[in-house]
């Protein structure tokens, strides 16, 4: 079993690296998935995201804020649209944020073990998008 420092140093590693727009969504996986790490929760209003081991072990890391307040109401669609811009390279991590916050997403799931995003409206509305290639 991995020591706590060392795959919470991942943690950090992915959130920094997604919030300065280093790292993609599929180099964040991939890095998570090698730590072990079974699923993450992202905070769009807290600005937090929490990582959850198989073994019930979490850790929450602070990332950066996202100047953007979402919507009141959900829109599958925009959430779904945002999706498709990020895996296009159309749009960086920040923007996806700001774009899934204005269809009204307040929170998201990464479950990495289930190869699939599920995000969250205020009134516990919800999308899921399966990971590319994923069935």
């Amino acid at each position: 079993m991995q020591s706590d420092t060392d795959w919470q140093a991942v943690l950090h590693e992915c959130t920094d690296g997604s919030d300065q727009e280093r790292l993609s969504f599929p180099q964040v996986v991939g890095k998570l998935m090698a730590a072990g790490v079974e699923r993450y929760r992202a905070d769009l209003l807290r600005h937090e995201k929490t990582y959850y081991m198989p073994d019930g072990r979490s850790h929450v890391v602070s990332n950066a804020m996202i100047a953007a307040t979402p919507a009141m109401e959900f829109s599958a669609a925009g959430v779904d649209s945002a999706v498709r811009d990020i895996q296009a390279g159309r749009i960086a991590y920040r923007e996806f944020c700001r774009r899934v916050m204005a269809a009204g997403c307040v929170d998201y799931i990464v479950s990495l073990s289930g190869r699939r995003a599920v995000y969250f409206g205020r009134s516990g509305e919800s999308h899921v998008e399966m990971f590319p290639g994923a069935r």
